[in-house]
């Protein structure tokens, strides 16, 4: 038995000492749970423990068993009982999106609960925090994201990374039959493209040799350690294991010890760089932070740990998923060579790129099965009511789904379940030039919507964009699993493919 199920049972006895009564009461039906775990509707609610035996039972695939118990409800929206009356709203309805991301913006906040489960992480970085340090940091952040620094993050960090690198890598992985994890690769192609344009440093993670960095795997452990605490039934297990220093809070405290080494480290170096010079002429997003006068060391660290999570992870989530889609639809493929065939030989103009629009709508399309960020939680900051009528009590966390977004038919149509990147398009029948048709943002919130709208969302286009031409265009991606083997799908704080993504290259002639 492991650890954290010794102590959930243990807590479970010292909190609710008529748990025994239940557990003989209701021991059919917890036989009939733990045998079946993917119900169909809510799970049923009993007196202090709530749905924690579907919950315990659902563990291993928690993000579709909630997608399945939200697809089969009206409203597209319900209620988990977790134990001791813990609430948890679950909503895949635009409208109660809409009202949560804008038009009551002020009441859905990163709450305290939501916060400190991640802060060792996190700390006061901008996907953890509120008010004005929110506001500071997006504002500060938002300089770089105007057309001029987005056409220089193409047209040289992007293009350096991919040619100078990810090409190389591919094409020996092509000429010696070698079997590569795709997703590994692209997390250090995203990971060095971040380091370079947000603090202008280079890792070079993706270096031919693929060094096996202790910040990645430290980053790794960081972020999948810190979502465990979010799913954990009781929030007083993690919180005992931490004061005790065991178990995975022990494992979680050293990562994250490295990961705070690492971006220390990129602070200082970046702050004796400043020193050097009379003026600011380094345009990169660390740069402006520390050129605002912020000294306090630990949150300009909070500040680079976000920036790393949002660039490496989210992009390299999508692409992952979108070569894995591509692979099973050769029509898509062939769609997508032919648009970068018709932009350049070589697609590096930062305007050809940006005007891919099959491309564009292909990995959109991915996006919709496949959300970077499958879910996301908010907590009430006052009673409300959502615009569904579900009620929503001060301090309860209500999450929108966008992985169940992306599957609701009456938003997407019977054919819902092809992968159809026409969906997003329209058509010239006679010039045969296409328009790319967006989303409501409430209705696809894959870039989240509102006034925390993610800033990036153009800047991890073109950066997906270009990787996608520049790979199609020399190589095909072959995924290397057995016929009818699919992939699992799994989330942490962003997607992952679980056990990485095993592909052969193949270059095209």
């Amino acid at each position: 038995m492991s650890l954290d199920l010794q102590l959930s049972t243990s807590l479970l006895f010292f909190i609710v000492p008529l748990l025994f009564f239940f557990l003989i009461k209701f021991k059919t039906i917890i036989a009939h749970t733990l045998c079946s775990p993917k119900p169909s509707k809510i799970p049923t609610s009993y007196p202090i423990i709530g749905s924690y035996f579907s919950i315990l039972a659902n563990k291993d695939h928690r993000l579709q068993w909630i997608s399945d118990i939200i697809l089969s409800t009206p409203n597209l929206t319900f209620t988990l009982m977790r134990p001791l009356n813990f609430h948890t709203i679950f909503t895949a309805n635009p409208a109660n999106v809409q009202h949560m991301l804008k038009t009551n913006f002020h009441v859905y906040q990163k709450g305290e609960k939501s916060s400190s489960t991640v802060s060792d992480f996190l700390g006061n970085g901008i996907f953890n925090i509120n008010g004005e340090k929110w506001k500071y940091q997006r504002q500060v952040a938002s300089h770089e994201f105007n057309t001029r620094s987005l056409r220089k993050f193409v047209e040289t960090v992007v293009d350096t990374e991919l040619n100078e690198r990810l090409i190389p890598i591919l094409a020996t992985a092509a000429a010696n039959k070698i079997v590569l994890d795709f997703q590994d690769i692209l997390q250090r192609f995203a990971f060095d493209n971040i380091c370079k344009i947000a603090f202008g440093y280079d890792p070079g993670y993706l270096l031919p040799s693929l060094p096996q960095a202790e910040f990645a795997v430290a980053f790794e452990d960081s972020v999948r350690l810190s979502s465990e605490r979010i799913n954990v039934p009781f929030p007083l297990i993690w919180k005992i294991k931490r004061a005790l220093d065991i178990g995975s809070e022990k494992k979680l405290r050293i990562a994250v010890g490295k990961v705070r080494e690492y971006a220390k480290k990129i602070v200082r170096e970046k702050q004796s760089e400043l020193k050097e010079k009379s003026s600011l002429d380094s345009a990169d997003l660390l740069s402006r932070f520390l050129s605002t006068g912020h000294s306090d060391e630990d949150f300009v660290t909070d500040i680079v740990i976000s920036f790393i999570l949002a660039g490496r992870d989210t992009t390299s989530a999508a692409l992952t998923w979108f070569f894995w889609l591509v692979s099973k639809h050769p029509e898509v493929e062939s769609q997508i060579l032919k648009e970068i065939g018709e932009k350049s030989e070589t697609v590096v103009l930062y305007d050809e790129v940006k005007n891919m629009m099959y491309t564009h709508a292909s990995l959109c399309e991915s996006m919709r099965f496949y959300p970077p960020v499958p879910m996301d939680t908010k907590e009430a900051t006052q009673n409300d009511i959502l615009p569904d009528g579900t009620f929503v009590k001060k301090g309860t966390r209500v999450t929108y789904h966008p992985y169940a977004m992306g599957r609701v038919e009456k938003v997407w149509g019977k054919d819902w379940a092809e992968f159809k990147p026409e969906r997003w398009l329209d058509i010239n029948e006679v010039t045969g030039n296409c328009t790319f048709v967006s989303k409501d943002p409430y209705t696809y919130p894959v870039f989240q919507a509102g006034p925390r709208i993610c800033l990036g969302k153009e800047m991890a286009f073109l950066q997906m964009k270009r990787v996608v031409a520049g790979v199609l265009q020399r190589f095909k991606v072959v995924p290397a699993v057995e016929q009818g083997v699919e992939p699992e799908f799994i989330s942490y704080l962003t997607a992952k493919m679980k056990g990485g993504f095993p592909v052969t290259i193949e270059e095209r002639i």
